[in-house]
């Protein structure tokens, strides 16, 4: 028998260490990790709320968290399946796994499948079965729907917010609480928030959407007015939504100040955006809402009423 099968030289040794590194940061990005981040936060935050003025079930918020991450893990696996040749035309994307060939499609499927498949058994065993009907339908929503809906329609943007403003749901349920006002309130707040978010993205990269064959409402909008007014129309429709905690009666005055003003500071840069049309403005409405969404969840922590 050949040495060097058993006893590779250093050589060697340092191609298999380089090795490991990469298929870890190729698997980050296959299933979006750093994304998936905020679909656990939301999800944390729907199962404090509803946990809010009672015993914390830290063993059932640990199983909620995790079910529902390995499904928004498969989810992105599926997601990047359906949309390599989309990916391979675009300079952002182009080095992901599956684009660049690094990783075969069948080991991203079965990634995708089994990580989605777990997610959901595991939710319907440790959580409850509402938890993992919801998140088998974020599933289906999110690759079925939206996924192929990004080559068809503008549409998209709103079918793909859904998906998104499930999880702090998923956390509410997964601690006890039915679909009342509450949950569909935190429905509410994460799909109005994610569409100035998604609007400036898309307008900041509009050319590559357009060159890759996606149908963004930025596509074509090089002013930014229009991507603009969208933004600032979904602001200000969050902001009067915000007020819905004060009239139903489970928020108190902190939010009832505070979530319609963070709204209205989001509609502010969003009007200005549309008027000058600057890429600097553009990157401030998209890295406040980023701002927005941690700030806002934590307010709503403290003015939630039990």
């Amino acid at each position: 028998m050949d040495d060097t099968l058993t006893n590779p030289t250093p050589a060697d040794d340092d191609s298999a260490l380089h090795v490991i590194p990469g298929l870890r940061q190729d698997l980050m990005v296959l299933l979006k990790v750093r994304l998936n981040f905020f679909v656990l936060v939301t999800t944390f935050f729907g199962f404090l709320l509803c946990s809010r003025g009672g015993e914390i079930h830290w063993m059932k918020l640990v199983h909620t968290l995790l079910g529902t991450a390995a499904v928004a893990f498969g989810s992105a696996a599926f997601n990047q399946l359906m949309e390599v040749d989309l990916d391979a035309r675009m300079k952002r994307t182009a080095d992901r796994p599956l684009p660049s060939r690094r990783m075969d499609p069948l080991v991203a499927f079965g990634i995708g499948w089994i990580l989605s498949a777990i997610g959901i058994i595991h939710l319907a065993v440790q959580v409850g079965h509402l938890a993992a009907y919801l998140t088998a339908a974020t599933v289906a929503i999110y690759v079925f729907v939206y996924t192929p809906l990004k080559r068809v329609s503008s549409v998209n943007t709103l079918v793909g917010a859904i998906p998104g403003a499930i999880p702090p749901v998923i956390g509410w349920v997964g601690a006890g609480g039915s679909i009342g006002v509450e949950a569909w309130f935190l429905f509410g707040l994460l799909f109005l928030w994610q569409l100035p978010h998604f609007v400036s993205i898309n307008w900041l990269f509009r050319q590559e959407y357009e060159s890759a064959g996606y149908k963004m409402w930025s596509n074509g909008d090089q002013t930014g007015r229009k991507s603009g007014v969208l933004s600032a129309s979904f602001s200000l429709v969050l902001a009067v939504f915000s007020l819905l905690p004060m009239v139903a009666g489970f928020a108190n005055l902190l939010w009832s100040i505070v979530g319609p003003l963070l709204a209205f500071l989001m509609m502010a840069l969003a009007l200005k955006f549309s008027r000058d049309g600057e890429r600097t403005s553009a990157r401030r409405l998209f890295f406040f809402t980023l701002l927005y969404l941690p700030v806002s969840l934590l307010v709503l922590v403290l003015a939630w009423k039990y």
